[in-house]
């Protein structure tokens, strides 16, 4: 019996998808796995069992990856689960930015009690009338998941659309338009687009990318969209740039201090990914990879340790091994292995940065002194028996 544990509000759409092999407990310190979507968890005492956090969603900056990889525990992400509520945020972003569709609203309402409102309206609609975005030129910066579909929209409501990503996948690549115009230099986008959204994730190298110098290169009236990481953007630059004239409209999902009352910036309370349908998917796709990790050792979608899917175990026991990147692991554990008489049926191991995973299928069951053997072996950091 495997136990888990919520850190926030999960989906029990998602919930209902484990197994009767797993019982919800309050207790964290009995957890196997720990599912969690905005909770901060650095200063978060984990225990020995503990084998899995699955964030429900992408961003992982709630969690202490370094010390999770560190103590074999395997992180998980959703990529692309909640990608096309992102997505349809975006879009309204968009339009919203370009029709002046909130001031005019907002005009409405503060004339609601004047009976002569209708009349009124056509004389005032020409401040609120803005421009089309059919034939404007769209920069992505990011071709992830949210934003092929952003690009792909795009494509289809009529505009020119623009993609830069250095580390597109093979699979992203096949699910981009044709029409889209590949970028190899990040510099083009910010001089040829009339509007420039961004998708990629927080990094040390991202972090405030979008910067005065980024801003200066841009074209006058441009309008800017972040729907992904609000560090992303040096908003300082950015409300000096509105205030100036130099961006049209900033559109952003991270309500601060810094944006919140500033003409121009159109700012909404983090509702990207925070439909019932985001939130469904989120909680489904985590619970699989918990689900698969557990009972079969498999990794997909981590963020600190390596891909590695061996399927369902087809000997008689499986070995899963969370070790530092080192040489000669693979051969100790062999050598183990083969010590005991024990015969390796199939076997995989992969590598991420300092932290590797490997796994093996024997023709018979392990004993309490090989699993202490492999356990002593410097540089071994969790071992599961499957």
């Amino acid at each position: 019996m495997y136990q888990y544990s919520c850190m926030n509000a999960i989906s029990e759409v998602g919930l209902q998808k484990f197994t009767d092999k797993y019982v919800k407990t309050e207790q964290k310190e009995e957890a196997d796995a720990l599912l969690v979507r905005s909770a901060a968890l650095h200063d978060m005492e984990f225990s020995d069992k503990l084998a899995a956090i699955a964030r429900a969603g992408a961003g992982v900056n709630n969690i202490p990856l370094e010390r999770c990889a560190e103590q074999g525990i395997v992180v998980f992400n959703t990529p692309g689960a909640n990608a096309n509520g992102v997505k349809e945020a975006v879009i309204a972003g968009l339009l919203m930015s370009s029709r002046d569709l909130v001031d005019g609203i907002n005009w409405v309402r503060s004339e609601s009690g004047n009976e002569g409102i209708a009349k009124l309206a056509e004389k005032e609609k020409k401040n609120f009338a803005g421009s089309e975005i059919k034939g404007k030129k769209l920069g992505i910066i990011g071709l992830g998941a949210i934003g092929i579909l952003v690009a792909n929209t795009a494509v289809h409501l009529g505009m020119e659309v623009y993609g830069y990503d250095p580390y597109i996948s093979v699979d992203s690549a096949w699910n981009l338009s044709r029409q889209i115009t590949h970028i190899t230099d990040v510099n083009d986008i910010y001089r040829e687009c009339d509007y420039i959204t961004i998708h990629v994730p927080l990094l040390d190298s991202t972090k405030k990318m979008i910067n005065e110098d980024a801003i200066t290169q841009m074209k006058d009236g441009v309008i800017l969209l972040n729907y992904a990481r609000d560090l992303l953007v040096d908003e300082e630059a950015v409300v000096k740039a509105v205030q100036s004239g130099k961006i049209r409209r900033y559109m952003s999902d991270f309500p601060n201090p810094t944006t919140a009352s500033v003409k121009n910036c159109i700012v909404t309370p983090h509702l990207g990914a925070s439909t019932s349908e985001s939130e469904d998917n989120c909680a489904v796709m985590a619970v699989k990879e918990v689900m698969d990790y557990l009972e079969n050792g498999n990794i997909n979608h981590s963020v600190n340790y390596p891909t590695c899917d061996m399927g369902k175990c087809k000997g008689v026991c499986r070995i899963a091994i969370n070790h530092k990147n080192i040489k000669n692991m693979i051969g100790q554990f062999a050598s183990v292995l083969g010590e005991a008489d024990m015969n390796i049926a199939n076997m995989a191991n992969q590598s991420k940065g300092e932290y590797a995973y490997s796994l093996f299928d024997l023709d018979t069951q392990v004993t309490d002194e090989v699993v202490d053997k492999l356990k002593n072996i410097q540089g071994v950091l969790k071992i599961r028996i499957l």
